[in-house]
């Protein structure tokens, strides 16, 4: 199976400092969605891996979420896309949760629930957070420089990436070059 692992907000859509509360407040990437139905097109599963914690912080409920996420897959589907399946981290940081990027514990549920193990998963999200996850589940990291690493599009990068992260400008870059190199290969000389 061929599987791919991204953050949300600030790599499918905008972010914002004060959280994603309502539908009416998704507002998807330019290029983010049909970036996804490419995967899609192409015979990749994709999963989102999500911390919000504006559940644990009590600025927005469940159904709020729910009622997001039926947004973003009407819109995937208006231009012939889907994700398989969202799975987010409710807890506030204070909680010590083991779900909470940038620990683990989402990246693992993955695994589980789809009964492979993470080794080489292309995983993209928009923080170093992000990525540490992704890599310490075994998934090979890649940044979009987009949301929090918007300002890092003309040079640098964020303070701990794992080793071998492959920057991209955005989701769609990031889409053509796993589409590029297809299942294998190696993500240093896709992104080149």
């Amino acid at each position: 199976m061929k599987l791919v692992i991204l953050d949300r907000d600030g790599t499918i859509n905008t972010d914002s400092d004060d959280f994603i509360k309502t539908p009416e407040e998704w507002t998807p990437l330019p290029g983010a969605l049909e970036a996804i139905a490419r995967l899609n097109h192409d015979g990749w599963r994709v999963v989102i891996a999500s911390n919000q914690s504006g559940l644990g912080r009590g600025l927005f409920d469940v159904a709020s979420l729910n009622a997001i996420h039926t947004k973003m897959h009407k819109m995937l589907a208006a231009v012939g896309g889907r994700v398989d399946a969202v799975f987010y981290c409710p807890h506030s940081p204070e909680e010590s949760c083991l779900c909470r990027k940038p620990l683990p514990g989402l990246f693992e549920q993955i695994g589980a629930r789809f009964g492979l193990p993470l080794k080489g998963v292309p995983t993209a999200g928009d923080s170093a957070r992000d990525l540490q996850a992704g890599a310490t589940a075994g998934c090979e990291p890649h940044l979009v420089l987009t949301g929090k690493s918007a300002a890092f599009r003309d040079g640098g990068q964020p303070e701990g990436l794992p080793a071998g992260t492959v920057l991209h400008a955005d989701l769609s870059a990031f889409v053509d070059c796993i589409i590029a190199r297809g299942e294998q290969g190696d993500p240093a000389a896709a992104a080149a």
